[in-house]
């Protein structure tokens, strides 16, 4: 029989799991770190936002600042930036649970704001949805460029994005003055590949710290990870547990949460498949941040320091690479789902890695 639970009551359970676990968790354990070339520590597992919706996006980020989280993942395409700035407010400053120089807060700057005269307004508009006076990294969330304007998404008459084809190193320019100014501590890309990557240093008075990616054992990322460690730029993977709430998922794409030499290496450790997929990344020196709003998901993807895997289990996990890549934007041509932007002369995923 289903019972309707009230949502204040749910809200107050909520509140009551992440304060005990708080207490009852070794804070020592929680926070490793990466260090970033600018010298900024950057925790290897932060808490990612995307598809979390308004409305429990607060509730998720107060219960992951209480159980230990350091690092929350933002974006404005996300939609839930202002919700999350009620959180911080609540949480982050000098008399309360968090300080500010504490923790680590990521955002990104959308498709439709790659002009240098967007840029700082368009960051401006973040930190001020988002309560804060700095970010402590600021990243490009794709190489390519959307028409300019308050439109996330603006599209043509038959549903095609209408584009623009302003160079990203225009708006990596625009970025370093970010840095100048104190609004942002470290700036960095994300969905770049790796001749793009090259592309912005090249020019780079500052260079990338980090590049955010897809990443898993499925798309291990192996070329693209070895060429950012040759820079020393610190890869940070989006989706790392598959992104298997995803509402366009196919029916025939493999699950990498039910992967069995996953599933076989949780039950020797007696750990879960998710916390094995975290710890192969934080080991390779990735950066991970899984997204959720579960109290109890939100702890199992924080303690991962209690076990290490055998240099031989590493490998098995990376021999899973298949080169499958679960978040690429689609359109349907024809009745066939196609790449949405792969026309587009910045499109990253046209390269090998």
């Amino acid at each position: 029989m289903f019972i309707r639970v009230p949502t204040k009551v749910l809200k107050v359970f909520y509140r009551w799991f992440c304060e005990s676990n708080f207490r009852l968790t070794n804070m020592s354990t929680l926070c490793n770190y990466t260090v970033l070339n600018n010298g900024i520590k950057m925790p290897l597992i932060g808490l990612g936002t995307w598809k979390s919706t308004p409305g429990q996006v607060k509730d998720a980020v107060i219960c992951a600042l209480d159980i230990g989280y350091r690092h929350i993942d933002c974006a404005v395409v996300y939609g839930n930036e202002s919700e999350i700035g009620e959180a911080f407010l609540q949480k982050v400053g000098p008399d309360k649970p968090v300080k500010r120089e504490d923790l680590f807060v990521t955002s990104k700057l959308w498709n439709t704001k790659h002009y240098p005269e967007d840029v700082e307004p368009a960051v401006r508009k973040s930190l001020e949805d988002l309560k804060l006076d700095y970010l402590d990294l600021c990243l490009i969330h794709w190489p390519h460029a959307f028409e300019r304007g308050d439109e996330l998404f603006p599209k043509n008459p038959d549903g095609t994005i209408r584009y623009d084809y302003i160079d990203y190193k225009e708006t990596w320019k625009a970025m370093e003055k970010l840095v100048e100014k104190g609004l942002v501590k470290a700036i960095g890309v994300s969905n770049f590949n790796s001749r793009q990557i090259d592309d912005v240093i090249s020019i780079a008075t500052i260079k990338p710290a980090v590049l955010q990616v897809e990443c898993h054992p499925y798309l291990a990322q192996k070329e693209l990870l070895a060429h950012c460690k040759d820079r020393g730029i610190v890869l940070t993977a989006y989706s790392p547990l598959g992104s298997p709430d995803r509402m366009w998922k196919h029916p025939d794409e493999p699950i990498l949460l039910e992967e069995p030499g996953i599933k076989k290496l949780a039950e020797k450790y007696k750990k879960s498949p998710a916390q094995i997929l975290l710890r192969w990344q934080v080991q390779r020196g990735v950066v991970c941040i899984p997204k959720s709003v579960t109290p109890s998901r939100l702890l199992e993807n924080i303690q991962i320091s209690s076990f290490s895997l055998t240099e031989e289990e590493m490998e098995q996990i990376g021999c899973l690479d298949k080169h499958w890549r679960y978040i690429v934007p689609t359109i349907t041509v024809d009745g066939k789902h196609v790449p949405r932007d792969a026309g587009h002369p910045h499109y990253p995923f046209n390269d090998p890695y």
